[in-house]
């Protein structure tokens, strides 16, 4: 596990930001966003990838404690500490250069309930107790996700670090030749309770697996209103939750 605050190691890639007219974004390459955020409502999700990653709500309506596995441009960090406020959020980010460009994209300061922590997400979910309701699992690099977010025993150890029915939610990418793998890999570290939700053409596809609790139409906890889950601010991933509660309900066979 990397130390906070080493933040010249030559191994890391270096992002550079994009800005346009109402728009700020991160990337590695021209062509590999990591992160937007429009400048002027600089709290919404701007992806749809990252609205479906919100799914876990529809099981878990106030989370606890939430871990993510990748700060990029700290779009879902940022959503989840303004629309939750009662959820503790500890962020695990492996390139401290993405780390040093928090304050570009209105990251917030660490406090008492938000942490971001410059570690491999692989070697934290390992040393972990079981105390995060909600996993989140999005580490990218120039070259993809990087292979240790992919093996066996990290999906292992995410299961491990769960809560008795807590949610990992992945986002992966359906084009990529690995991908039954990682499914089948998932499939053995959660006993096959997944459901798969494509994003867009691209080969965007999020994955919720559960631990002891069914990822399906059957385990939504009832209908999540903005009220429940902390503000208005849930009401833009209304029909993005319908679409979730569609594919849940019409798995892959």
């Amino acid at each position: 596990m990397a130390e906070h605050g080493e933040s010249t190691s030559p191994r890391h890639a270096v992002p550079f930001i994009a800005e346009g007219k109402n728009s700020k974004s991160l990337h590695f390459s021209i062509d590999q966003l990591q992160s937007s955020m429009c400048t002027s409502r600089p709290d919404e999700l701007e992806l749809d990838y990252t609205k479906t990653m919100m799914g876990f709500l529809l099981i878990h309506h106030r989370p606890r404690h939430i871990a993510m596995i990748g700060l990029g441009g700290g779009s879902l960090a940022k959503f989840c500490y303004r629309n939750l406020p009662d959820t503790q959020i500890t962020v695990l980010e492996i390139n401290p250069h993405v780390i040093a460009l928090r304050q570009e994209f209105l990251v917030p300061d660490d406090n008492e309930r938000f942490k971001v922590i410059e570690a491999d997400g692989a070697d934290f979910v390992r040393d972990a107790d079981p105390e995060f309701d909600v996993l989140l699992v999005d580490g990218y690099d120039p070259q993809g996700q990087a292979p240790q977010l992919g093996s066996q025993q990290f999906y292992e150890n995410c299961s491990n670090a769960l809560t008795d029915q807590g949610v990992m939610v992945v986002n992966l990418n359906a084009l990529h030749p690995g991908y039954e793998l990682l499914l089948d890999r998932m499939a053995r570290s959660f006993d096959s309770n997944l459901a798969e939700v494509p994003v867009n053409k691209d080969g965007n596809v999020i994955v919720f697996a559960g631990k002891n609790i069914p990822i399906s139409a059957h385990g939504m906890r009832g209908k999540l209103s903005a009220d429940q889950a902390g503000g208005a601010g849930l009401k833009s991933l209304k029909a993005v939750f319908q679409q979730i509660a569609w594919a849940w309900q019409h798995p892959k066979t």
